[in-house]
């Protein structure tokens, strides 16, 4: 696994504009890489963090059992690349003993390894696009700078 960095979810955060943003962490969570996301992908994140389950599948629920029916595992994922302010992710599945790579998302792919419980990774040439947790999150708000709903807010 030459080149790659483990990485976690840490939140879904909304930046000044109000458009939501995945975290993604390194396991001592010193750093974070902050991707911008869809609301829809936000959402199914946000559910999948908070273990709640939907009356009916999600994109990432229907693709995750697909999987489980074809006899498919999600071994990882990685977010390999970014082009233009746009980052790429890889899913790496094995079918048969036979290696399978998909190009996906990073929110897809996220929200899938969330519901497979597969790794996620980040390689060395994204982790120049990585920042300080400390200098990027706010946790709780300043006076005078109350948030509706207490939710942590980028600088």
């Amino acid at each position: 696994m030459n080149g790659m960095i483990p990485v976690k979810v840490k939140e879904i955060v909304m930046d000044e504009s109000d458009h939501p943003l995945l975290l993604l962490s390194d396991l001592k969570e010193e750093n974070v890489l902050p991707i911008g996301i869809g609301i829809w992908e936000a959402q199914a994140i946000a559910l999948k963090l908070k273990g709640e389950i939907t009356s009916r599948p999600h994109t990432h629920d229907l693709m995750g059992s697909l999987f489980k029916e074809l006899d498919v595992s999600v071994n990882k994922i990685e977010i390999h690349d970014v082009c233009h302010d746009t980052f790429y992710a890889h899913i790496f599945m094995e079918k048969n003993e036979e290696d399978l790579v998909v190009d996906a998302r990073p929110s897809d792919a996220v929200a899938l390894a969330l519901t497979v419980g597969a790794s996620i990774y980040l390689s060395d040439k994204i982790t120049g696009y990585t920042v300080s947790v400390k200098d990027l999150v706010v946790e709780e708000p300043e006076k005078g700078e109350e948030d509706e709903g207490g939710k942590p807010r980028l600088h």
